[in-house]
């Protein structure tokens, strides 16, 4: 028996429930091992393929997908034509409605969202894509080793042409903020603690305010190519921009407010998941008003 390897295959970016921390944004590097005898390439598998055909699949299945454990207490959806409902209660007493295109949300049989449940899916279904003499696959998810504060997100970009339009899709993402050229990790374990596990929203997506058992909620809702989303949660959970929440415009926005609050000029080098992400630049001038 042969044994290959793909080191970092892709990055998965989603959203999962979770019945404490509500929706919460993540982002996972996925490596792959398949085991089994040499074919007449003297191969076990071409690498060309792996990265096309294994990788394609793993995306299609997890990544910028809504994960919802429907074992949980008192999960429910709901499929009407290609439109799914959910709603998910939390325990604090809030709850999650979520609608959008049945192939936004991959719905897992168990209580909890785990590393451990999704490679055991995907490794069996990989199997069955793949030529006799692949034996095995092994497949590991691993969050990025962060030096530093990070937070988890989950957004909807109604503007975008690919699965970003999907209204929960999220990032697991570090923050680096430089105040007058100094690298300050005060400032950004503060803002990885003001983002932990939030929504941010586009203001112009909100469509209403309501209280659920005492608790306020936001909903907020978008037609998109894909077709019609929305997502109900926790106000305490939401955290609004005025603009369209890409990454670009949130590291702008972030060091506008920063700028503000320290009377500085700031860069805030925003991550969106693993390797990606933007620069936001703003200078406070004395003589400003605001």
């Amino acid at each position: 028996m042969a044994r290959l390897f793909v080191e970092n295959l892709s990055v998965i970016d989603f959203s999962y429930l979770d019945r404490e921390r509500g929706v919460v944004g993540e982002s996972w590097i996925v490596d792959i091992e398949l085991v089994g005898s040499l074919d007449d390439q003297g191969m076990v598998f071409d690498f060309g393929k792996i990265k096309k055909q294994i990788k394609q699949f793993i995306d299609t299945e997890v990544d910028h997908r809504l994960l919802v454990p429907i074992a949980s207490s008192r999960c429910s959806s709901r499929l009407n034509n290609d439109e799914l409902f959910i709603e998910f209660p939390l325990v604090a007493g809030g709850m999650i409605f979520h609608q959008s295109p049945r192939d936004s949300v991959l719905l897992v049989d168990a209580e909890v969202i785990k590393a451990k449940t999704i490679i055991n899916d995907l490794q069996t279904r990989i199997k069955t894509i793949l030529p006799n003499n692949v034996s095995e696959v092994l497949i590991n998810l691993r969050n990025e080793v962060i030096n530093g504060a990070y937070y988890h997100y989950t957004h909807g970009l109604q503007k975008h042409l690919g699965q970003c339009q999907r209204i929960a899709h999220g990032h697991r993402s570090q923050i680096e903020v430089k105040i007058d050229g100094e690298r300050n990790q005060q400032i950004e374990a503060q803002w990885a603690d003001r983002l932990k596990d939030s929504y941010i929203a586009t203001e112009s997506h909100i469509i209403e305010e309501f209280e659920l058992n005492g608790i306020a909620h936001t909903r907020l809702a978008y037609m998109a190519q894909q077709g019609y989303f929305a997502i109900s949660l926790p106000s305490t959970q939401v955290f609004i921009m005025p603009m369209e929440s890409t990454v670009e415009n949130l590291a702008n926005y972030l060091a506008d407010i920063i700028s503000k609050e320290n009377k500085a000029k700031v860069l805030v080098k925003a991550y969106e998941g693993f390797g990606k992400g933007a620069f936001g630049e703003a200078t406070w001038f004395k003589n400003k008003t605001n």
